[in-house]
């Protein structure tokens, strides 16, 4: 099945992801293209274990959910979210049977390693989230990366490095048959944890990840009151910064109810980007809520807080008076 970011828990149980399955192993692969690996490498196992694929390409998801749909891999939870954000939000501690990548994008160009995903603070987290005998096991053909992995894993602390020849299902992916038709090789490293040291579940951009709900008092929201003249056309695209998010506000729309309308703002914070919508909503006694909306399974981040802030700023300089903040 396909799970979106606000479908996840921080952290989240395996037992609820794989309720028919809960005693399986559990496998992550990252950046798993169009689902070919695993299917392969499932049927390395007695029983097929259970699957959390994570993926940045929308095209790539649905060809993969198709792909494992076919072959009957039922116990599979595939994601369209950048890896870093999943291993530190949802992932619990000690809880992955291996981690998986398969010929990931070496961002070869002078100056771009820090977009690279094996890096000090990727395998620190990873080992944090590996029982003990996992491992994280890449498959590149890329040279330099390869080197550059097996030094990053080494300057972490917590992993040992295991070269050895890759699994065969790693070298029947779309991407591996294309290299290995122009005589080309792969390498293959283990990353074994020395230490599972604790990493708190949610770090991102200096805060916390928690999903949506609407009985959450914590839900950023702010209470207000709007000018007798306040005029929606007012609205100019706003941006505001902070030390680790980017806020964008991009529109303001009218709603079907009375006296409402709703901002879409985009929110940057790091690895992670978000599309939210703040609703602006009439009360019963005159005054305006303001507050995030549940549209899109938001997951609330001092960037999306931000985004709140932002607006209630906004609808301040139109000269509303601010009764409440909560956020």
């Amino acid at each position: 099945m396909i799970f979106r970011l606000g479908d996840f828990h921080f952290p989240d149980d395996p037992a609820r992801l794989y309720p028919d399955t809960p005693d399986r192993p559990w496998v992550l692969e990252v950046g798993f293209g169009d689902g070919r690996f695993w299917p392969h490498y499932a049927r390395t196992f007695p029983e097929p274990p259970n699957y959390l694929g994570v993926e940045i390409s929308g095209v790539s998801l649905l060809k993969a959910h198709r792909r494992l749909k076919d072959a009957g891999l039922k116990n599979a939870v595939l994601t369209k979210l950048p890896a870093e954000v999943l291993v530190a939000g949802v992932i619990p501690h000690g809880s992955l049977d291996a981690i998986v990548v398969n010929f990931p994008d070496p961002w070869p160009k002078a100056g771009h390693e820090e977009h690279r995903l094996l890096r000090v603070p990727f395998f620190q987290v990873a080992a944090s989230r590996l029982k003990p005998g996992g491992a994280v096991l890449l498959t590149t053909d890329h040279d330099e990366y390869f080197e550059f992995a097996c030094a990053q894993a080494e300057a972490s602390g917590v992993m040992r490095v295991e070269r050895a020849g890759p699994p065969p299902a790693a070298l029947e992916t779309k991407y591996a048959l294309k290299w290995r038709d122009l005589g080309l090789g792969a390498q293959h490293a283990r990353f074994v944890p020395t230490r599972h040291d604790p990493v708190p579940n949610g770090a991102i951009s200096g805060g916390t990840l928690a999903p949506y709900s609407e009985e959450d008092p914590t839900v950023p929201h702010a209470v207000l009151t709007l000018p007798a003249d306040f005029s929606p056309q007012a609205f100019d695209k706003q941006t505001a910064r902070g030390g680790t998010w980017t806020v964008v506000l991009l529109d303001l729309y009218a709603t079907l109810r009375r006296g409402g309308w709703v901002a879409l703002a985009h929110v940057v914070e790091g690895d992670l980007t978000q599309e939210v919508l703040v609703g602006i909503t009439e009360r019963e006694d005159g005054t305006h809520l303001v507050r995030l909306a549940k549209f899109g399974g938001p997951i609330i981040t001092p960037g999306v807080k931000a985004a709140v802030g932002a607006v209630t700023q906004w609808l301040e300089g139109q000269g509303a008076v601010v009764k409440h903040r909560g956020y």
